[in-house]
């Protein structure tokens, strides 16, 4: 099962649409966290919201996660040890206030387990790939690296 998540913020059809065209094309099986109720997926099973044990749940029962570029996203998949594959919200495409999402990506996608998907083909071709390393729970590790990049952004 894939895992799709959104946060709880902003709705993002670009990636809750591209996804359900995809599963749709390799009958993939496909849980969505939406954060919006009204939107009309053909294929994949939604639900605009999730509570806490619910979300985990599917967490830990998807084979991959798919998301925007959340850091709570990030870090849950580092504590189960999934691979999660980020598609950025864009500002430029109107899905946020500014470019920090690409700007996470950027800093964060030589992390192991994490692939960054930035259109419907490049999502496609990762959710058909073979196997996907877990992320893995570093988090002692990379936590600095972590909070250095937040604070140099927050700052900036």
């Amino acid at each position: 099962m894939i895992f799709a998540t959104v946060g709880t913020q902003l709705p993002f059809p670009r990636l809750l649409q591209s996804l359900d065209a995809i599963a749709v094309r390799h009958k993939l099986e496909v849980f969505a966290q939406t954060c919006e109720p009204g939107l009309n997926l053909s294929y994949i099973k939604s639900k605009p919201n999730l509570e806490p044990k619910e979300f985990d749940q599917h967490f830990k029962a998807a084979r991959v996660v798919v998301s925007h570029a959340g850091i709570g996203t990030i870090l849950s998949a580092k504590r189960h040890g999934k691979p999660l594959i980020l598609m950025p919200r864009r500002a430029s495409l109107g899905e946020h206030r500014n470019e920090h999402q690409l700007a996470t990506v950027q800093q964060l996608s030589n992390l192991p387990g994490l692939y960054v998907a930035n259109d419907e083909a490049e999502l496609e071709t990762l959710l058909l790939a073979k196997t996907l390393a877990p992320a893995n729970n570093e988090v002692a590790k990379n936590r600095s690296a972590l909070i250095d990049f937040l604070r140099d952004y927050i700052d900036n």
